[in-house]
């Protein structure tokens, strides 16, 4: 018998990891292929002192917090470094998970990623050589002519993203102006907006899984996910399904979403970089099931087939592919695919699921359409919307994942 925790660093999240924690003790004792049973824990980590040399009881740690909160991010490093501990994600991943670096490498690779450039802070950072190398070095430059080269509509926002917090869209030079003022000191890109696109396509990535959703940043939290399935022709899904693949293998994310926009044809990645993607109820709702078996699938073939982290991005392997003159695009997403399932292990994965998981859809049915998950919505809604909507969005919710229940059967 071998005996595995599973650690959560979390923020202010309460509603998915309880599903996580269900779902993996309904789950039980999984065998891997030599019959050896596994036997898995989870826990709800705490941020206190660490001694660099205390070895790590978790085999594997799902990471909400560090992104942000720097004493949990030195002891992901540290479990990394000396513990071998398999993360999702990396803290060595997260300088490439600021959007500008994703952009770059997805440039690099070929695909169509609007117009982009980076301006200087319009305030400059508080740092006491600022001024001396800014009379120096700083360069003075037209915004208008960047914007009138660009064409608009465009979009302003932060070089690193992150809950569409200080986006703006950009229609004449007053807008420019305004949103480039009230930037600060935050770095910001100028991107091409893609206009009149026919959908937008967010895709969230969890190990080997990938979901792609209907999206619709225009609307309020609860509607901007819709249930549709098909929205996408073939060809365009696969490409779609090929870039998020793709972003994660490349820069070794295994748990991100993708944002792309789909306009005649054409898929163009627009935000590919979350170190924290949104997994809420009260977003997904629909998905929300499948998000849970799929971090659970994951976090167990991790750990039973021992597979180990990597963190060397060999990008070498996808530039000699992207300069290469005599494959098309296609071709070149054809090869892209082939190292993100080679990364992935897609086959092998896949081949654990069906032997090793086949009992999961089963309890995953039973603890969605069960007494206990009703509860966690409820609680979930009563602690997101003000008290005068929870029946609403109760009844909303529960239809969603009922839907989803009765899919499943």
């Amino acid at each position: 018998m071998s005996d595995h925790l599973i650690g959560l660093l979390l923020g202010t999240e309460n509603d998915w990891p309880t599903a996580f924690e269900e779902l993996m003790r309904r789950v039980g004792t999984v065998t891997d292929r030599s019959g050896e049973p596994h036997r898995f824990a989870v826990e709800r980590m705490t941020v206190e002192p660490f001694d660099l040399r205390d070895r790590a009881r978790q085999d594997l740690v799902i990471d909400r917090l560090a992104y942000w909160y720097y004493h949990p991010r030195e002891w992901l490093k540290k479990a990394a470094l000396t513990d071998d501990v398999y993360l999702l994600n990396s803290p060595f991943t997260f300088q490439s998970m600021e959007k500008h670096a994703a952009y770059c490498a997805m440039i690099r690779l070929g695909l169509n990623v609007p117009d982009t450039v980076l301006v200087p802070f319009k305030n400059a950072p508080e740092h006491g050589k600022y001024a001396y190398t800014a009379s120096r070095y700083n360069r003075p430059f037209d915004l208008d002519e960047i914007a009138e080269r660009l064409g608009y509509p465009l979009f302003m926002k932060p070089y690193d993203g992150g809950a569409w917090v200080g986006v703006s869209r950009i229609a004449n030079s007053a807008d420019l102006h305004r949103a480039y003022d009230e930037s600060g000191q935050r770095l910001m890109h100028l991107q091409k907006a893609v206009d009149g696109y026919d959908v937008f396509a967010r895709s969230l990535s969890i190990g080997a899984e990938t979901m792609v959703m209907r999206f619709h940043p225009e609307q309020p939290m609860h509607a901007r996910y819709s249930v549709s399935h098909g929205f996408l022709d073939p060809a365009t899904g696969a490409e779609v399904l090929t870039v998020g693949r793709l972003v994660n293998a490349f820069f070794r994310w295994e748990f991100n979403s993708c944002e792309t926009l789909i306009k005649d044809g054409t898929v163009y990645p627009i935000d590919y970089a979350n170190a924290c993607p949104d997994v809420a109820i009260t977003s997904l709702h629909y998905y929300f099931p499948w998000a849970m078996k799929a971090l659970v699938r994951w976090a167990l073939y991790c750990t039973v087939t021992g597979r180990r982290p990597r963190y060397d991005l060999e990008t070498r392997r996808y530039f000699d592919i992207a300069d290469r003159s005599d494959l098309s695009y296609s071709d070149k997403l054809a090869e892209y695919r082939a190292l993100a399932d080679d990364y992935f292990e897609t086959d092998r994965y896949a081949d654990f699921c069906a032997s090793r998981l086949t009992h999961l859809d089963e309890v995953a049915v039973e603890y969605f359409a069960g007494p206990e998950f009703d509860a966690l919505l409820v609680d979930t809604v009563r602690n997101t919307f003000p008290w005068h909507e929870h029946d609403q969005f109760i009844g909303h919710y529960r239809g969603l994942v009922g839907s989803w229940v009765r899919d499943q059967r």
